[in-house]
């Protein structure tokens, strides 16, 4: 039974987890470029922590959860937390939200302990631009990251690119090639700002109707029936093409009326939307050596306030970097 129905019928039965603020990229739209104050490893929840945290979420109809950051494979041993979580009964999917630098490293462990599938996230194939983008220059990593995913048979692998006017828009085509040639999920999501101006205010926001006018030009886009995965994507296929193209739209057209999702942050705090700074801390009672009754209150609480809706485009700001929620 699902206990997790807000006021508006919404059931969530969805939990991202953040399980570290540290990342090995600086993307621009993420995370500032000196980086971010790190918090203190006693701060960041354990992973038996965690487990309790997710056991009490079954409790209340959770039975799928994602692994974020941060960059969530620099968390040691984060191969245990996937076997454990997947040891939860009543948990049917554990999933993975990367920048795929480390995946070709841990992708084979991570299986072998019952990883479902991955989300790769991968705004440019120039690794130039991807300098500039990331601050960094791993270009090649990532590409390894994805290959190593699509050689171990993890499916469906998801390759997540922010649309940014002016900066990667010129590459759509070489992402939707991709397509054609690989059982890859290309996922195009709008810009999100982290700051004070509304979204279709700046300069790189570029929307997926604009996206799609550009596309149909040149491509014929054909509805398909894949929808493998817990998010907002809508998607089609090209005529033979091996995989798919997802559309996601947090700002033109949001999905608010249908979220079925939680977060928790890495340092114990419960949030029942992205974009809105309510939280409710788990860390007070996890320490306190209370029941797990008093995790499932704070859970039904945090239902009870969940928003209608983001308010992005009025230029409702993240008073914390994407990197901290764990976006």
């Amino acid at each position: 039974m699902n206990n997790l129905i807000d006021d508006l019928g919404r059931r969530v039965d969805y939990l991202r987890i953040s399980v570290t603020d540290r990342c090995n990229l600086r993307c621009y739209y993420c995370m500032p470029s000196q980086g971010v104050d790190l918090t203190d490893h006693k701060e960041i929840l354990t992973y038996e922590e965690i487990v309790k945290v997710v056991q009490a979420s079954v409790r209340l109809g959770v039975k799928k959860v994602r692994l974020t950051g941060g960059e969530p494979l620099l968390r040691p041993e984060i191969v245990n937390l996937v076997r454990m979580l997947k040891g939860i009964g009543g948990i049917n999917e554990v999933s993975l939200t990367t920048n795929g630098i480390l995946l070709n490293k841990y992708g084979e462990e991570l299986l072998s302990v019952g990883l479902d599938r991955v989300n790769i996230s991968l705004d440019t194939l120039d690794p130039n631009k991807f300098k500039r983008i990331t601050g960094y220059d791993q270009h090649r990593q990532v590409i390894s990251g994805i290959e190593k995913a699509l050689e171990l048979g993890l499916d469906p692998v998801k390759v997540n690119v922010v649309l940014m006017k002016g900066i990667n828009d010129d590459e759509i085509f070489d992402f939707i090639n991709l397509t054609k040639e690989k059982p890859l999920h290309i996922r195009f999501i709008e810009f999100m700002p982290a700051g004070n101006n509304s979204a279709k205010d700046d300069d790189r926001y570029l929307s997926i109707g604009n996206l799609k006018a550009r596309i149909r030009k040149r491509e014929r886009l054909l509805p398909t029936k894949f929808n493998k995965g817990n998010g907002p994507a809508y998607y089609y296929q090209l005529p033979n093409a091996l995989g798919t193209l997802g559309f996601i739209t947090p700002i033109s057209n949001h999905f608010c009326s249908s979220c079925n999702r939680l977060r928790l942050t890495a340092t114990g705090q419960l949030r029942p939307c992205l974009s809105s700074d309510n939280e409710y801390g788990l860390k007070e009672i996890l320490r306190g050596n209370k029941e797990i009754k008093e995790l499932e209150e704070v859970f039904l609480k945090s239902i009870r306030r969940k928003p209608k809706e983001h308010q992005m485009e009025q230029g409702d700001n993240f008073f914390k970097n994407m990197s901290e929620i764990g976006g």
